[in-house]
């Protein structure tokens, strides 16, 4: 395969909102804004940069991934749950089913700190400094992960956002330019790559059986993040992605409860 940075695409993916829709998405949106530090309700444009942060290492960006979606830090809102709870519990590191050699990549952050990383990423190559940001990253990863496994994780969850826009029928042409317009600052290669997924036919076991042990619920999370779940289409993939992932029923209604999303089973 092509040389792609996968945290940079999922990264540009994540900030233009193209693939992201549903209330889960207001959810991603609420996240992201909070890591891009825009406040808690902001999407941050297409091309915007993390925070300002440049290639500076973690620094603020490394705290907030580390307390806020870590879960040391819930803050439950009135009548309990709330955002914090949210990306305390949801997008922790721990998991049902987790086994040793749990794909969380960052401090116990599970999917919230793969997606910080991926928006530092993607707003350093804006700025032109991917190669010094992913060599600082590779540096403050916790012992036993090594940048290529977090690039896995990350390509994983670009098919993952990738595959549900085609749950419901196929990607036409013009919305496969739309997306890929959206892309920002990416390669040749990177373009070729999303182009490739975008056009191949959905095969949801083959996608299931490519998740690494440990990645299950984060990947079915970023999945509905991507579904409206408003046809019978979507809810069969999530059905297929559930059942292949081995997420239990109840917890996979906690999932969409806590997105807001319409729930799977009764």
């Amino acid at each position: 395969m092509a040389n792609i940075d996968a945290m940079k695409i999922l990264g540009s993916l994540l900030s233009s909102g193209a693939l992201s829709r549903g209330s889960g998405s207001d959810v991603l949106g609420s996240l992201i804004g909070a890591v891009m530090g825009g406040g808690a309700a902001a999407r941050p444009a297409s091309g915007a940069t993390a925070g300002g942060q440049g290639t500076g290492g973690m620094g603020g960006l490394g705290d907030l991934i580390g307390g806020m979606l870590s879960g040391s830090q819930q803050r439950g809102a009135a009548g309990g749950g709330g955002l914090g709870d949210l990306l305390g519990g949801l997008f922790g590191g721990s998991q049902q089913g987790g086994a040793a050699g749990s794909a969380a990549p960052a401090g116990g952050g599970g999917l919230g700190a793969l997606i910080g990383m991926a928006m530092q990423q993607f707003g350093a190559a804006q700025q032109g400094n991917a190669p010094q940001a992913r060599q600082q990253l590779a540096a403050q990863l916790p012992s036993g992960f090594d940048f290529d496994q977090v690039e896995q994780q990350a390509e994983i969850l670009v098919k993952a956002m990738i595959n549900s826009a085609k749950a419901d029928g196929h990607v036409d042409q013009s919305e496969q330019e739309r997306i890929v317009g959206q892309l920002g600052d990416v390669t040749q290669d990177e373009v070729a790559f999303v182009r490739r997924e975008l056009a191949a036919p959905l095969d949801a076991q083959a996608f299931i059986r490519s998740v690494p042990r440990g990645m299950e619920q984060q990947v079915y999370t970023m999945s509905l993040m991507g579904i409206d779940l408003d046809t019978n289409q979507e809810a069969q993939y999530l059905h297929q992605l559930a059942q292949g992932l081995g997420i239990e029923a109840d917890v996979c209604n906690q999932i969409h409860d806590k997105l807001g999303a319409p729930k799977l089973y009764r």
